[in-house]
């Protein structure tokens, strides 16, 4: 009988509160976390039931009977937090947006895959039951041919320089927050990796998109329409138009249901598949499969397809975050 696989955990706030409820939700053993304060650990620890708190990193990596380490903290830190979780020989779960750039991303992945280590993103997308059946549906052909989505996601922000969301020292604006979603919603449905990049956003006074509107084109001729924006509410919808219909996903970061519509006869099919309360119980059971199994590889050429566009965005843009020009 193999043994129980032993979570870490990197930060201790609302997300990793969020994770460790999942975990201890799963029956699964919450090994140690860490934090740059050891009491916020402790006080973590006390809450989950976790047996060590530690206040680095380090302490917790250099633990060796930790297997996993799920990444808390924000996306600014998560190359070097990797970096450093590879060298451990630790498998990682990191939240989203995975790094900052891809070449960021390539160079945790390379080193991950030599030494047979499994690489996820936290992007619950990703994860979500739903979007197996509904990859499938379009896979067989039930709305025919995929020729256009349309994704948007507007989270209306007050403005606050001080806040992770506008500080640019923190790679902050919609792109990394808000457009991962978008982006994977995209890819997902789209038959290759878009070859097409047109985009304009529109900056704030810190220098980090506020708003921007993307459009994206495959070598199949399929189109991708992406709008994004922390300066005003939008509906978090994803649609994808076939020849045949078309599917509307409404809050699809941890989507549980979808409407197909056919265009023939407007004929409609709700489509219900796992609970948006279990996302990250997903990402879990996900996760753990990879490691047992040494799958994943899909899921990490999906998410290095999504960075790349992401860079490629931002290329375009000519954003640069502080950090990334010293690297």
């Amino acid at each position: 009988m193999e043994r129980e696989l032993n979570w870490g955990i990197i930060g201790t706030g609302v997300i990793a509160r969020e994770m460790g409820a999942a975990l201890k939700a799963e029956g699964k053993e919450i090994w140690a976390v860490c934090a740059t304060s050891k009491e916020s650990a402790r006080r973590y620890a006390d809450a989950y039931g976790v047996g060590r708190a530690y206040g680095s990193a380090g302490e917790l990596l250099a633990d060796p009977m930790v297997d996993i380490v799920y990444i808390a903290t924000p996306h600014s830190t998560h190359y070097a937090l990797m970096q450093e979780a590879i060298r451990a020989g630790k498998h990682i779960l990191c939240e989203k947006s995975i790094t900052v750039n891809s070449r960021e991303l390539r160079e945790c992945t390379a080193p991950a895959r030599q030494k047979g280590l499994v690489v996820c993103d936290g992007n619950t997308i990703l994860h979500m039951p739903l979007y197996r059946r509904l990859r499938r549906m379009v896979a067989e052909g039930a709305i025919g041919k995929v020729k256009m989505v349309q994704v948007s996601f507007g989270s209306s922000k007050e403005y606050d320089p001080g806040s992770r969301f506008f500080a640019k020292e923190l790679a902050g604006g919609a792109l990394l927050d808000i457009g991962v979603y978008a982006m994977a919603f995209a890819r997902l449905f789209l038959e290759s990796q878009p070859n097409v990049v047109l985009t304009t956003a529109d900056f704030g006074p810190t220098g980090v998109d506020e708003s921007s509107g993307i459009l994206l084109k495959n070598p199949e001729g399929q189109l991708a329409v992406v709008s994004l924006t922390l300066r005003a509410k939008q509906p978090k919808r994803g649609v994808v138009a076939g020849e045949k219909g078309f599917i509307e996903v409404c809050e699809y970061p941890r989507a549980q249901r979808a409407t197909v519509t056919w265009t023939a006869d407007g004929r409609t099919e709700v489509i219900q598949e796992g609970a948006a309360g279990d996302a990250l119980r997903y990402e879990v059971r996900d996760m753990e499969r990879y490691v047992r199994e040494g799958a994943g590889e899909e899921n990490l050429s999906m998410v290095e397809d999504v960075m790349e566009l992401l860079t490629a965005v931002r290329t375009q843009w000519g954003l640069v975050y502080p950090f990334e020009e010293v690297r």
